[in-house]
């Protein structure tokens, strides 16, 4: 595949914009990474997933108060992809290397593998946003199309109903098989990946085994198949679509834009910069309780925009970078509220699935 490049087309714009975040921080002295905000959330949801787990495993309970508490289950593990790790994975978690790495592993506790992640997501994702044929988040199975250069099929035009079971299974898919096939095959999507050093191969084998024995053994022998397999699944459901949603309603909706990378021809696109902001968008940037549970991912411009600052300083990014934008009259795409991006979302998958 011929490579991407970006252009420099809108004059001072980045400079600016740039000049105007770092200045915030100057003026205001904060650091750029986590704080206590941050950290109490490490708390609430890391020991809220361990307490969950053992009460589950330990509690004689009902079917149903059994299920609901798998949910929660699923909903807190979501919470630690939101909140701990994609923070650390980015090193915006803390000033500490070490630190990074040790909240950053909490994605293999919870199913997937923090050394694709960074590959995948950090340097893929992050540099070629919403570009068919590089970027693996638009790229989640056949059985949807997520933009107009992705082929079509009959069954697309159900895709805005059935996308929220794939979406359901897409925790089991990440940890069951979407993991293994980048480890053997050494690619993501059409991107060769990094070369594991046998550190890596050592905490992939062992966060897999980790994941199999907690999640799946332990529970099949103290409840029996029949107890686990709904509870799992039920986990899984939440787990799937909280999280899939909310990375979905940054780059998938009506507003956004896309690009296709040609397998015959190089290709020069905008600004990346501009290119950001064409490609994502913010929802609820003034729900702060939204804000708390995702990780301040509703921020997702500011995200991409800087991605090594940590999410609690988003709600303060997001003014300047809109004010920016307005300057500069350059793109900037936000949903007042989560189900209004919701519905855009639907809409769009629905578009896509009968243009």
């Amino acid at each position: 595949m011929k490579p991407i490049t970006f252009g420099h087309v809108h004059g001072d714009f980045s400079k600016v914009l740039k000049d105007e975040v770092a200045n915030y921080f100057k003026q205001t002295g904060k650091d750029k990474t986590g704080n206590a905000l941050l950290y109490t959330k490490t708390g609430i949801f890391l020991g809220g997933l361990i307490l969950v787990y053992l009460i589950l495993m330990l509690v004689a309970m009902p079917i149903w108060l059994g299920l609901l508490m798998s949910a929660l289950l699923g909903f807190f593990a979501a919470s630690i992809g939101f909140n701990i790790m994609h923070d650390a994975c980015h090193g915006s978690y803390s000033n500490s290397k070490i630190l990074n790495e040790l909240a950053g592993l909490t994605v293999n506790l919870i199913g997937s593998n923090a050394f694709f992640w960074k590959q995948k997501h950090n340097i893929i994702h992050h540099t070629y946003t919403n570009i068919d044929g590089l970027d693996d988040d638009i790229a989640m199975s056949p059985l949807l199309r997520q933009c107009e250069t992705q082929p079509q099929k009959p069954a697309h035009r159900l895709q805005f109903i059935y996308m929220f079971f794939l979406y359901g299974i897409s925790s089991i898919y990440w940890a069951l098989y979407s993991d293994f096939q980048k480890y053997f095959s050494d690619k993501i999507n059409n991107t060769k990946r990094w070369k594991m050093p046998v550190s890596e191969h050592i905490i992939f084998w062992v966060s897999k085994l980790f994941y199999v024995v907690i999640y799946m053994v332990l529970p099949i022998y103290v409840h029996g198949f029949w107890t686990w397999l709904p509870a799992y699944l039920v986990m899984n459901l939440v787990f799937g679509v909280w999280l899939s949603i909310v990375f979905q309603l940054a780059h998938v909706v009506e507003e956004t834009s896309f690009e296709e990378a040609s397998v015959t021809d190089a290709k020069k696109i905008d600004d990346w910069v501009v290119h950001q902001l064409r490609t994502t968008a913010d929802f609820a940037p003034k729900n702060k309780v939204l804000n708390f549970l995702v990780g301040g991912l509703n921020f997702q411009v500011e995200h991409h925009l800087f991605p090594h600052i940590s999410h609690v300083h988003y709600p303060a990014i997001q003014k300047i970078v809109s004010e920016t934008c307005a300057k500069f009259n350059i793109p900037y795409h936000c949903n007042p509220s989560m189900v209004g991006a919701i519905g855009s979302h639907v809409r769009r998958m629905k578009y896509l699935g009968r243009a």
